[in-house]
């Protein structure tokens, strides 16, 4: 019979090289609106979904997928902006 042994040293071993650099940390910082746009639009629907949809549920979604629209294409000028070299 062969045991089954856990091998959480190996699973949760913390190195240097695992934690996010500068460059992907900044990354996530400048997504961070349109991250945040899509969270709003998932709480919108998750309440729309806890009843029957209104009038009201209906303008919460509507507007908060235009945020998500405004902040997707922000985010999309800015690193088309910044891979042109800032020259626009």
């Amino acid at each position: 019979m062969s045991h089954i042994v856990t091998v959480q040293e190996a699973v949760t071993a913390f190195a240097d090289f695992m934690e996010p650099t500068n460059a992907e940390l900044d990354a996530i910082e400048l997504e961070m609106p349109a991250i945040l746009a899509d969270v709003d639009l998932i709480d919108a629907q998750i309440i729309a979904l806890d009843h029957t949809p209104n009038e009201v549920d209906a303008r919460r979604i509507r507007r908060a997928r235009n945020r998500v629209l405004v902040a997707r294409r922000d985010l999309a000028n800015r690193t088309t902006d910044e891979s042109a070299g800032g020259v626009a």
